[in-house]
């Protein structure tokens, strides 16, 4: 009986374990990322010409690398190029709007003036999501900051952003428009009126008849009281006091005070002046001359002005006394004033007729 020997089992080959790559190797073959759109207009340079081409190389070649970011002095020269054409592209196309609005002729100032603020935000929106585009700036790169960042601006800018939204309700609601006469008050606290010349993106530019310009913020005149002397009509009441003798014809005074209140060119005929009877003064008869203008912008006081040179001249011609003030003095009987004119009557006697003691 044959026995036959088992073959002896050969050793089992164990595989040998992947090479494990440094995390420095890796970083080393990552490719380092510029700006998207000055690769692509590097390419395109290159194929059209190649001392072009060897030139952007050149200027590729001089870069500053952190981490996977490499920045190149081809790529400053794209960034810097794409950010001035596009805010030039943005100011052209924004007033060629502006322009275009202003031929509208059906729309008032009012609303040509909300038309072209919004034609400029539109305009200049879409220049900034263009020139996000034409750089290549993923946003959603941004996603992480996005919440502090917004948080932040919102923190920074909500005052302009009521600024802006508030001057945009004001030229909504026509309260206040340019060529509108309100009242301002300084830091004086003294109240004068000025006309409005511009509502802006911030603030409302008012001139007063000194050419002082204030500006007010537009979320101000939102939330506070305004004096708006032209919003429904531009016809403004100027009162005038005038006082005369109580020993004057009033009669003939009032007549002479229509006269000159008629006499202004800047008095409307209708509402007609009127004269009216104040009171009855200390030294005087008080009356107020009421008169209309509507172009309150040209200015009050040289209208005031006006009408009471007219009336000093009436008033002389005529007679009429403009009384100044006058005062009786009643002295009580006292001691002590008794004695004092009894000392001065002693101190008279005493001196002689040539005034000396």
């Amino acid at each position: 009986m044959d026995v036959q020997a088992s073959p002896t089992p050969s050793p089992e080959t164990t595989p040998e374990p992947p090479a494990i790559e440094q995390a420095w190797s890796l970083s080393e073959d990552a490719p380092e990322q510029g700006v998207a759109a000055a690769e692509g207009l590097r390419d395109a340079v290159a194929k059209q010409s190649d001392t072009l081409g060897s030139l952007v190389d050149s200027l590729n070649s001089l870069a500053i690398s952190f981490g996977d970011v490499r920045i190149s002095l081809w790529d400053v020269l794209i960034v810097v190029g794409v950010i001035v054409g596009v805010l030039a592209l943005a100011w052209f196309l924004a007033k060629l709007g502006r322009r275009m609005v202003r031929r509208v002729t059906k729309l008032d100032p009012s609303q040509q003036l909300l038309a072209e603020k919004l034609v400029s935000i539109l305009v200049w929106a879409a220049a900034l999501f263009i020139g996000i585009d034409l750089l290549g700036i993923d946003l959603t790169a941004l996603a992480v900051f996005s919440g502090a960042f917004g948080l932040a601006i919102g923190f920074g800018l909500q005052k302009t952003f009521g600024n802006l939204i508030a001057g945009i309700i004001l030229l909504m609601d026509k309260s206040i428009k340019p060529g509108d006469v309100i009242a301002v008050t300084d830091t004086a606290g003294q109240q004068s009126f000025g006309q409005i010349r511009k509502i802006g993106i911030r603030a409302v530019s008012i001139t007063t008849r000194d050419q002082r310009e204030y500006l007010i913020p537009n979320e101000n005149l939102m939330i506070n009281q305004v004096e708006n002397w032209s919003y429904s009509s531009r016809n403004v009441r100027i009162q005038v006091p005038v006082g005369v003798s109580y020993n004057c014809d009033l009669d003939l005074a009032e007549r002479l005070m229509l006269q000159a209140a008629k006499s202004s060119s800047r008095v409307l005929k209708a509402p007609p002046p009127t004269i009216w009877l104040d009171g009855y003064g200390d030294s005087s008869v008080d009356f107020i001359i009421q008169c209309w203008i509507k172009d309150p912008e040209e200015g009050v006081g040289n209208v005031r002005s006006a009408v009471l040179k007219k009336l000093w001249t009436l008033f002389a011609e005529e007679g009429v006394e403009i009384p100044f003030p006058q005062r009786d003095i009643h002295l009580r009987n006292s001691d002590q004033l008794d004695k004092l004119i009894e000392l001065m009557a002693r101190r008279e006697e005493t001196r002689g007729p040539d005034g000396n003691a």
